[in-house]
This record gives C-alpha cells, structure tokens and sequence, in this order.
C-alpha cells in the first residue's frame, strides 16, 4: 500500500516482530532483555475490565507488578484526553500484545526521518493493519553520456545494477547544456563551452558570426547582456527595407523626422495625452464618399492638429468613430492662447477609415542617444542617424536616409565571443537561438581590453516576423475597415450594362459586311437614305475597334454600298 506524504495518521514504534500471547510472556522476554519498567505495549484485542474497557490497539504503559490476594497483578496506566487511567491487570490477561516504545506517537514525514526508526516495525490506529513497515519511495538521478536530460530511476524498479567505476576511469561523462539553461542558472560566468548542435530552422541574423557557428566551435559565455531592452528597426526611402536589432547600449546620435500618416487611425495611435499633434496634408482629397457630416475637403498644405476620439451620426444613420481634427491657419503659432475656445466650423472629423497622406509638423533639431529618445517620445518614431556609434568598426545605420524605431523589446541576451577570437564579441538570444553546448575545462582566451560587444545586428525577414508575431504587437488592433459605398457598387453595375450594350451594337456592326452583295449600278430612289448611311458607317469606321470587321473587296468598285441597300429593298 502506497501512503502520501499527507497522511495524516500518527505512527508508534514497534520494538520487534513478535508478538506475546499473556502479559506474563510481556515481562518475561523483556526481564531476559534486562529491561526496565516501564514497559509500553498495546493489545490488538478489546480488553474488557470492571472499570473501563480499553481498545484494540490502545497504548497502555505498564508501569510496576503488584502483589494483590496472593496473585501478582499489573498496574497499567491509560492515557485519556482529560487525564490518566489506572488499571489493574492480571498477569495472565491474554492478547495478543505487542510492545511498543513509549513517547508520543509520530506523523508519518518525522517516522521516516528519524534514522533511529530505520526498518522498525510501526502500529497506526487509523490503518486496519496489526503492525507494518514503512519504506520511504525514492528517485535516483543519474546523467548519460552526451544526453542532456537526467535519467530517474525509482526505488522500486527491480534491475540489475553493475558498479562498473574500477574499468570506465577514462570515459568523461559530458552533460550537454542549452544556452537557455546556462542563462536560467545564472553562471558562473566565464562559461568555456563547446557547441555539441545548432538549432534547425532559418537563420535569425545575417551578422558575419553566424557562420561560426558549428558544431565543434569552441566559445565563451560572458554573462547577461547589459541593458537587457532591444529596439526593432526598419529602414525607410529603400524599395526593399532592411531590420535591424539595436541594443540599448548604442552610442550613436539620432535626429527625429517628421513621422508620415497614410490613414486617420495612424493618427490616433500617434495621439498622446499632453502632447499636440500637428499635421500637414500632402494629398488633395475631396468629400465625395465620405461618410462624415464634419468633413468637407482637404488640399496639400491644410495643417490640422489632432485633438481627439470621438463618434459621429454617420450619413447613413449610424454612429461611426472618428479623428476629430482642429484646422489651423498660417498664424495658429501665434494665437496659442485662442484654442480653448474651438468653434464647430473649424473642425474637421476624420472617420477612422479615411485614407489620405499626412506628415508630422515638428522642428526639433536635438541629439538624442537611444536610451533618452525611446524614453522622451513613443514608438513607434521616425529617427535619422546623424553620428555613428564609434565603439564599432562599421555602423550601418548613418547610411540610411531614415530610420522607423518600432517597438522595444526586453529579452535577456547573452554575451559571448569565439575561442578563435576573443576579441569578438556579440550578443545571443537564447529564446530564438539555443545552442547546445557542452562545457570545457581549461581557461578561456580573455580580450585585449573592454568587451567590445556588437550593438547592432541585423535581421533576416523571416526573423523580423517572428519578432512581429510577439504578444506586444498582436495586441494591437487592425484598423478599421471602410465601409461599403453602395453609389460605387451601382456604377460599376452601370458601367457593366454600358459596355454589354456597346459590344452588342459592335456585333451588329461586324455582321454587317457578311451579308450578299449583288452588283447592281444605280439606286436613285434611295440616294438620300444611302447617303446617310454611309455617313454613319464612316463615323464607325474612325473607331480603331471597328476597322477590322470592314474590309474592301479589289474586284467591287467604290459604290458597292449601293448595292447592299439595293439587295435589303428587293427583299422586302
């Protein structure tokens, strides 16, 4: 029978296997033990007295052997909950009774902890058992040879086991280990390892390292990666944009540019309270089809500051959320105080669906480090590199006409550098790149100076969507849809019938010239009609779609019109 560790039954040793029939066998096997009173024992049978009946297994305490009318009689103590019990039994009181150690009965985690207990034999009321044997169940764990999990072995598995340590004193025992598991223990640090295997699956940067990376190569970890945050970045004025990843610790110098809109719901995630928001538009746009009773037309110059969310009775009767804009004029700059008072007719609303093109109005011509930037201003954020980052041999980013600062990203990385090249040193996230390693003895190369450590590493496409796809971005809303415009639906349909009706009178057109031709020389009677009919053929024959299905027979002279009509009139 299996026992949680939970149980909560209470457990009194036993001092031996054998049980005694009468009190007096009791006394006796403990005499020839040279044991002294008291002696503690309990009886796995009901004992019936004058007095008081006791329990099956009801410890009893036999304290001193009393003379009484000629018999010797054995004076007992009971405990109770309210105080102790005297009884008086006769030697010869039958059990069978089995002797047990005074004290206070144990729970069952103490039993098994006490050495002293070790394959003791234990009684427990709660259990139907007269006596029993605890035997604790325990787990082994041993490691293999090159495989990274522990093997558990349980105690009750029944196997032959060999020592074999005598014939094995040169086999090295090596424990594989997942960056993941150096970076969860926390050192110690240096850390000489060897990669035993390289994860599957696309590359994540496309650093000169990368390639390093194999099975063999010898490398040392230096610890956690110093500040912990990462900012994910994309080129901008590129057909193809690149990614990048840059540390916290860049040094280089940035220079905001003004952000650009493409929607209106770009613009109310760029909203932040306490901070104006000025735009200019750089796309005509009128209100045809907008379904905003607040919105007229915008021209390239309008200046607009965004003030807020709002909803708004659509065209349609229903209520539809929208950007609600303040217009500004040329000498706004100057008349700050005037816009706590904002009139209806100067305000614009923005549905959230509408599609323009706007850039933001700023003049700020600072140098920002990367740590007060992302600290001052949200993201995402328009930067240019104005002063490359001196601690790297090549910095990338001061090439790019601008910068998107997206997101930031806080994942541990670790430091570390080739045995080959101590000298170089980059940065691993072992969340998207957990090597397998094994560790080293001996000492790793140390670098000439300062870890030098890469702060910018760029991203292949693959892994920029894999970034895409963390929790802080798909909590991001989509944008709204537009709604449907029924008026665009009916041209189309129009638009269909038109062309359907077109091509039919084309196909009359085209089957006129398949008709019989007889060659008849004069029709004066219907010269007139004839005349206005070829004018109307000749007004057909300009349009290029028609010049095909009209062909001149060689043989037919110049009036061989005439000769159609002729043949209509002689048919009817």
């Amino acid at each position: 029978m299996e026992i949680t560790p939970s149980f909560c039954g209470h457990f009194s040793p036993l001092t031996g296997p054998q049980s005694y029939a009468t009190l007096e066998e009791l006394l006796s096997a403990a005499t020839r033990r040279s044991k002294k009173l008291p002696i503690g024992f309990m009886s796995t049978h009901r004992i019936t007295t004058e007095a008081r009946v006791v329990p099956r297994d009801q410890p009893l305490l036999l304290e001193d052997v009393e003379a009484y009318h000629r018999t010797y009689r054995a004076r007992c103590v009971l405990d109770t909950e309210t105080r102790p019990f005297i009884l008086h039994l006769p030697l010869s009181q039958k059990g069978p009774f089995w002797e047990w150690e005074p004290g206070a009965p144990r729970p069952l985690l103490q039993a098994l902890q006490d050495p002293a207990l070790s394959d003791r034999l234990f009684t427990c009321p709660t259990l139907p058992w007269r006596s029993l044997i605890l035997r604790p169940q325990y787990e082994l764990q041993a490691i293999m040879h090159l495989r990274r999990t522990i093997v558990k072995i349980p105690s009750t598995l029944e196997v032959d086991v060999e020592d074999v340590t005598a014939s094995s004193q040169h086999i090295h025992f090596i424990q594989p280990l997942l960056l993941s598991e150096a970076l969860a223990r926390g050192g110690p640090f240096p850390l000489p390892t060897e990669i035993l295997e390289v994860p599957e699956g696309p590359p994540v940067f496309l650093s000169p390292w990368i390639g390093s990376l194999q099975k063999g190569q010898k490398l040392c970890i230096h610890g956690l990666a110093s500040p912990p945050w990462r900012v994910l970045v994309s080129t901008k004025g590129r057909k193809v944009p690149r990614h990048f990843l840059i540390s916290g610790a860049y040094q280089g110098k940035l220079r905001r540019r003004p952000r650009e809109f493409l929607t209106a719901y770009d613009l109310l995630g760029a909203l932040r309270p306490g901070q104006p928001l000025r735009v200019v538009a750089t796309k005509d746009c009128e209100g045809e089809g907008i379904d905003s009773p607040g919105f007229a037309s915008l021209a390239v110059g309008d200046r607009l500051e965004v003030l807020r969310c709002g909803q708004a009775h659509g065209a349609k009767g229903q209520d539809i959320d929208v950007l609600v804009c303040q217009r500004l004029s040329d000498q706004a700059e100057e008349e700050e105080e005037e816009y706590a008072e904002i009139e209806d007719e100067d305000q614009i609303l923005l549905p959230l669906y509408f599609s323009s093109s706007f850039v933001e109005e700023m003049s700020d011509n600072r140098r920002y480090n990367l740590e007060d930037l992302t600290a001052q201003f949200p993201l995402p954020c328009e930067v240019k590199v104005v002063a490359k980052d001196s601690s790297l041999p090549v910095d990338p980013l001061p090439s790019f006409p601008g910068l998107r600062l997206e997101d930031k990203i806080t994942e541990p990385f670790l430091v570390v550098s080739l045995d080959s090249n101590p000298d170089m040193c980059f940065e691993i996230p072992p969340r998207w790149l957990d090597l397998t390693v094994a560790e080293t003895e001996g000492q790793p190369g140390q670098p000439a100076g300062p870890l030098a450590v890469a702060t910018v590493e760029e991203l292949t496409e693959a892994f920029y969507y894999t970034l895409r796809q963390l929790p802080d971005f798909e909590n991001q809303p989509p944008p709204p849809r537009p709604p449907k415009s029924q008026g665009l639906r009916g041209q189309k349909k129009q638009s269909g019938k038109d062309k359907s009706r077109q091509s039919s009178q084309v196909s009359g057109l085209q089957q006129a010239p398949l008709l019989p031709k007889p060659k008849m020389k004069t029709l004066p009677q219907i010269a007139k009609d004839s005349s206005n009919t070829y004018s109307k053929v000749s007004a057909h024959r300009k349009d290029p779609r028609h010049t095909k299905s009209v062909t001149k027979d060689p043989d037919d002279d110049e009036h061989d019109y005439e000769e159609i009509f002729e043949r209509f009139q002689n048919t009817l």
